[in-house]
């Protein structure tokens, strides 16, 4: 995972807020909320802003509008 200081632990944070349900959870390292897959797969659709945690395959997130990645 770009930008993150320890994958690992974002990994089990994950793990707990979907465990849970949770809509999402406080990412450690910018304070900002993170979309668990649980929500966004609940959503029923991808909205296509490159979500983390997004639980639909490329093809659905470039229909949405996904960009893709920069091969910088």
């Amino acid at each position: 995972m770009a930008g993150v200081s320890d994958p690992a632990r974002i990994e089990r944070l994950h793990a707990a807020a979907c465990r849970r349900r949770d809509t999402g959870y406080v990412d450690p390292d910018s304070g900002l909320l993170v979309l668990t897959a649980w929500y966004l797969r609940s959503r029923g659709y991808c909205c296509g802003t490159g979500c983390r945690h997004c639980p639909y395959p490329p093809d659905e997130q470039a229909a949405a509008g996904r960009k893709p990645a920069s091969s910088e």
